[in-house]
């Protein structure tokens, strides 16, 4: 067995996973998984510059995922960091801090090895079961971007396009500063018509209905599916390959967009950092499955975090 750390660095969220792997068998065992919302995103759509703030919120989560490292004794470590950093005038702030705290440079992947990335982390255990048939659609939708990618025992194609949960909230419900709540039926529209356009994008590139199978990754998704499934707390194993029919997530989709702050807040599951951006990830998700003709979503919790760690280890042979 293998002891890597792995981080994801993304336009909402920062996560963390200290695991042990063997390359030979598949097989991955967790040590430590966490995750910290800290929004490094906050502004760049439509500054083109990541906030003061939200660095000094994405380096101090940096400062006790090292400590954490440190003390499991991991030795690869791969920090990846996604949209937000990719689209930042500023970035080189980003570099220098993360390099000054944990002492490795953070990989600005394009949109392309990011969904690579994340469909090897999802699908890695899913090969060869009899209930989830190849190919799978992997769509990952992140907090600035989803990721498309099709294939079975490796990638067929893939597309990153921009229309990310954060994103979508900022550009179509901000006003005057403030995020409209509940959403207008005008600025719900205007966010349908910019999830479609997305869409158009990735189907150049991606056969979206090819798949057998649409797995579901990251915090939208398995937001909308606790609360599917009606937990009164967060329940990673509970979640973990949950199958959420279309009519399901239409309903929680619905329900979102018509509730106010407070009522997304109330909410057992709601993480506090997504409750004004859960509904657009919401909509993202639907808009998909319907484009895509799923009557279902399978989702996982592993996932980018868990291709990083798969390359780690890989690359430190």
């Amino acid at each position: 067995m293998k002891r890597v750390a792995a981080i994801d660095c993304g336009t909402n969220s920062i996560r963390l996973l200290v695991a042990d792997l063997d390359p030979a068998t598949g097989e991955l065992k967790d040590l430590d998984r966490r995750m910290q919302i800290v929004r490094l995103g906050q502004g760049v759509d439509r500054t083109g510059r990541l906030a003061p703030e939200a660095l000094e919120r994405t380096f101090a989560a940096c400062r006790e995922y090292a400590a954490v490292i440190k003390e499991l004794g991991a030795g690869p470590l791969r920090f990846v960091a996604t949209s937000a950093s990719r689209d930042a005038e500023n970035r080189d702030d980003f570099v220098r801090g993360v390099v000054d705290i944990l002492g490795v440079e953070p990989e600005v992947i394009t949109g392309d090895q990011e969904a690579e990335f994340s469909f090897n982390g999802a699908t890695k255990e899913l090969a060869g079961r009899a209930d989830v048939q190849p190919p799978y659609l992997v769509v990952d939708i992140g907090g600035g971007s989803t990721e498309f990618v099709l294939g079975d025992g490796s990638v067929r194609a893939a597309r990153s396009v921009d229309i990310g949960c954060v994103r979508m909230t900022e550009r179509h419900l901000l006003h005057d500063g403030e995020i409209t709540d509940p959403p207008t039926p005008a600025q719900i529209t205007a966010i349908k018509a910019d999830i479609a356009a997305a869409l158009d994008h990735a189907e150049e590139t991606v056969p979206l209905t090819q798949a057998h199978t649409l797995v579901g990754l990251a915090g939208s998704v398995t937001t909308v599916a606790a609360i599917a499934l009606g937990l009164d707390h967060y329940d990673w194993e509970a979640i973990h390959h949950a199958r959420i029919p279309l009519a399901k997530v239409r309903e929680i989709t619905d329900h979102l967009l018509t509730s106010t702050h407070a009522e997304r807040a109330a909410i057992p599951v709601m993480h506090p950092g997504r409750v004004d951006v859960i509904a657009a990830g919401a909509l993202v998700l639907l808009s998909i499955m319907e484009r895509v003709g799923a009557e279902e979503v399978v989702v996982s919790e592993h996932d980018i975090l868990d291709g990083i760690a798969w390359h780690a280890a890989l690359d430190d042979e």
